[in-house]
């Protein structure tokens, strides 16, 4: 009887832990120059953020996408600026497209980093568990 109820524990226990909440860790590829996507991608990280304030997000820009980030070209820079100030959102741009578009750090955003290669970024999250959206319509 012992033995049957140490098993029904450990069974109760391993099911309450694969109960907990997973982690919500998100990492967003954005290629796109497109304003509407740029404002989607606003919308879906303050609705996340809003409905899960524990959620790890980060946008990786590189080809157009970095548009999203620089001071003249965003459609959205005070969201984003306000957005990079939440600790669980990163905005991260590829250091090769910014030399392939001519984009200096000086012309980014507050509080956005610049990452060698955003390919190997997402790459990276995804290796660490982390979901995967590609920003787009």
């Amino acid at each position: 009887m012992k033995k049957f109820q140490f098993i029904l524990g450990l069974l109760f226990c391993s099911l309450s832990l694969a109960a907990q909440r997973a982690d919500y860790r998100v990492v967003f590829d954005l290629t796109s120059r497109d304003t509407i996507d740029q404002k989607n991608m606003i919308r879906w990280l303050k609705e996340i953020s809003e409905s899960n304030p524990e959620a790890k997000l980060e946008v990786v820009m590189y080809s157009k996408g970095l548009e999203l980030v620089v001071k003249d070209k965003s459609y959205v820079s005070e969201d984003v600026t306000k957005l990079a100030a939440n600790k669980n959102i990163s905005f991260s741009v590829c250091a090769v497209a910014m030399k392939n578009n001519a984009v200096t750090a000086d012309q980014l955003l507050p509080g956005v980093h610049i990452v060698p290669d955003g390919i190997y970024e997402i790459i990276t999250k995804q290796r660490e568990g982390w979901g995967y959206i590609k920003a787009a319509r």
